[in-house]
């Protein structure tokens, strides 16, 4: 890791592995939301924190989100108002097979709260699990350039 003192700009897609398809089980990620213009400075934080350098970074314009991926934990850079829709979820699991997981998680008698819908990354959806807990389950796939 080298130090700078400006933050660099957040790629559209940078991802050290960009296919999840071989996990051989899901990777938890907690959430940490942070504000506008903050991602590359956080990131950089845990970086330190961990010991560890980002091994994914991208944008979701649709979303108006930038994010970040630093050991097991999901930098989520947005406005109060673009991040509010995202708040309850609490966690995101990065899965071989988002379709897996969605025909699992119906047959347990999981709420499917968000469908499987193409994300910049791949695709994924969310499910409230029978206890209550709200998870974003989202599989990795090449883009159209290769990222």
């Amino acid at each position: 890791m080298t130090e700078t003192t400006e933050p660099s700009p957040t790629p559209t897609m940078w991802r050290r592995q960009n296919d999840s398809s071989a996990l051989a089980e899901p990777r938890a990620l907690i959430r940490v939301y942070t504000g506008p213009g903050t991602l590359d400075t956080v990131a950089a934080s845990y970086e330190r924190l961990l010991g560890t350098e980002r091994d994914m970074w991208f944008t979701y314009p649709e979303k108006n989100l930038a994010l970040a991926v630093v050991g097991g934990f999901l930098l989520i850079e947005g406005t109060e108002e673009t991040l509010a829709p995202f708040r309850a979820t609490n966690g995101t699991l990065l899965v071989d097979s988002a379709q897996k997981y969605l025909d699992r998680l119906a047959a347990e008698g999981a709420e499917i709260t968000a469908p499987l819908v193409k994300v910049p990354t791949g695709a994924g959806f969310t499910a409230r699990h029978r206890d209550g807990t709200l998870i974003e389950y989202v599989e990795h796939r090449p883009t159209e350039e290769g990222l």
